[in-house]
């Protein structure tokens, strides 16, 4: 399935994970063709973002998730990052990190990547 965002760019739907498998207030590291992401829930929000901090390139999944300010924060120097829009919110990072779209079924999680050869 291809989908179009309202940046024009083609996507395609993939199924990330169960939703069972999506812990509460905490991120969890998925790997999907090469990409590294991080996935948290938030009450009845399901949140996916880039892994990787763009500051140092530490795994944004080992820091601690704010579930009231809804961000990510590097354990490592302490940047956060929203986790609606991917925005570098602290320092030190400056640049934002992915935030996916994402789609839900009663049990799954499908996530939009971009179309193979378009990114």
């Amino acid at each position: 399935m291809v989908v179009r965002n309202s940046n024009e760019t083609s996507t395609r739907k993939v199924q990330l994970l169960d939703i069972d498998d999506i812990p509460e207030g905490k991120a969890k590291r998925v790997e999907i063709e090469g990409l590294r992401i991080a996935v948290t829930r938030i009450n009845e929000d399901i949140y996916a973002v880039g892994d990787m901090c763009t500051h140092a390139n530490y795994a944004l999944s080992d820091g601690p998730i704010d579930t009231e300010e809804l961000t990510i924060e590097c354990w490592k120097h302490g940047a956060q990052f929203c986790l609606k829009t991917g925005e570098a919110i602290s320092l030190p990072a400056t640049r934002p990190i992915t935030a996916y779209q994402l789609e839900t079924t009663q049990t799954s999680l499908f996530i939009h990547l971009p179309e193979k050869g378009s990114a």
